[in-house]
């Protein structure tokens, strides 16, 4: 079984379990190895330390100048040549599929970690319109611990797309009625700012209050109880990630199939170029 998920501090340990087995993140993006010592004894593990060993991880300071200049914080580990040209090939070919523009948008597309996690952004709500579209569904949660980077303005790349949706995650969707959506937002939508948890939503609003959401309207209209929706929500999440309710038991959830970067790519190349300000929050969300 896979597991995935992202911790804050990920220098500390033990950041989580599953079934007795320890999970951990070297931080993010290669920056660090991760390594953990352990003693056996007795048939069983025990954990001794555990440290991040920096790979030519660069900070920002001043040069003489007042100017920023980005430098290694430790002795910079030279590249094995051998293995360089072995892979170099592949990863030209690779550099060039990932290069290739898929589209344009005319503004930033906002999917910094700091304010993503705490606010509605144009990003938030763009990748969970694509999903909605894809799922045929009446409104789209995403969150916000699955958008990990913004787009500038200008041309838009594959490689964008993947560094903004790196984890292939699965485009799932079930239909519930409005008695069940209220109940499953009342978890969802009062999930903690500044957490990977908080949601980014498309094609619904209410007011956030608490554990409890209200006023809610999908599609204009106020939310039905007994009438049946369709929302779209990440494979991670609909299993029970980020604290949601895990929903893929709903006699009527569906996995699509569909890989998340490849739905945003796909959404972007049929709209592009994208007007970032189509997508900007019209205070649809209102917490209180």
């Amino acid at each position: 079984m896979k597991y995935r998920t992202h911790f804050e501090g990920a220098e500390k340990y033990p950041q989580s379990q599953q079934n007795g087995t320890d999970i951990v993140q070297a931080h993010e993006w290669g920056k660090y190895v991760g390594r953990a010592d352990y003693t056996f004894k007795n048939g069983e593990f025990t954990l001794q330390s555990y440290s991040l060993i920096p790979v030519n991880l660069k900070t920002k300071i001043k040069n003489a100048d007042g100017k920023k200049v980005r430098v290694l914080i430790q002795d910079e580990i030279a590249q094995n040549q051998a293995v360089y040209d072995t892979l170099k090939p592949f990863q030209d070919k690779g550099q060039a599929a990932l290069n290739i523009q898929i589209g344009q948008t005319n503004d930033l597309l906002q999917g910094e970690r700091k304010i993503v996690r705490n606010n509605q952004t144009n990003l938030g709500r763009l990748i969970a319109t694509a999903h909605m579209q894809r799922a045929n569904a009446d409104f789209a949660i995403m969150n916000s611990g699955g958008v990990r980077a913004s787009i500038d303005a200008g041309n838009i790349s594959y490689k964008d797309v993947l560094t903004v949706q790196p984890f292939a995650n699965i485009i799932t969707y079930v239909d519930m009625t409005g008695a069940e959506v209220i109940n499953y937002l009342n978890v969802v939508a009062t999930k903690t700012r500044d957490s990977g948890a908080y949601a980014q939503f498309a094609g619904i609003a209410m007011t956030v209050a608490g554990d409890q959401v209200t006023d809610v309207v999908i599609a204009g209209k106020a939310l039905d109880s007994t009438a049946t929706y369709r929302f779209s929500i990440p494979s991670f999440n609909a299993a029970g990630g980020d604290g949601y309710p895990n929903i893929t038991a709903h006699p009527a959830f569906v996995n699509t199939g569909y890989v998340d970067a490849e739905v945003l790519k796909d959404y972007i190349q049929a709209n592009s170029p994208i007007n970032a300000a189509d997508f900007a929050p019209q205070g649809e969300i209102i917490y209180k």
